[in-house]
């Protein structure tokens, strides 16, 4: 199945009706491009297209800080509920993993 995949579908800061699609507690906190790309390719999906320009429509209406800009279309075997769900876990491990990674580096000084 291919998609759209919004950075903020996955941002824990935005309510649903400015386009968050999955619940508050697997969402993550202001997710960029790159991290939903980094997830989306560790997971094995596959990138059609890549827009870091595009912003979302629904975000036309909030403040600066809270927009998020870029879409990636996305090939993924699942339905898109799912596909995201699972972009945003991948984004909280890759997180876990470098700041596990930062914290190593401190120590060692």
């Amino acid at each position: 199945m291919r998609f759209v995949v919004w950075p903020s579908e996955v941002d824990a800061r935005l309510s649903r009706k400015y386009g968050r699609a999955v619940k508050k507690s697997v969402a993550v906190d202001s997710p960029n491009l790159g991290e939903v790309e980094d997830a989306v390719l560790s997971l094995g999906f596959k990138i059609i297209e890549k827009a870091p320009e595009k912003l979302n429509p629904r975000l036309s209406g909030l403040d600066e800080e809270l927009r998020t800009r870029g879409m990636l279309i996305v090939e993924s075997p699942y339905g898109k509920g799912k596909t995201l769900k699972l972009i945003a876990e991948k984004i909280r491990e890759l997180r876990a993993r470098t700041r596990a990674k930062g914290k190593s580096k401190r120590k060692r000084r």
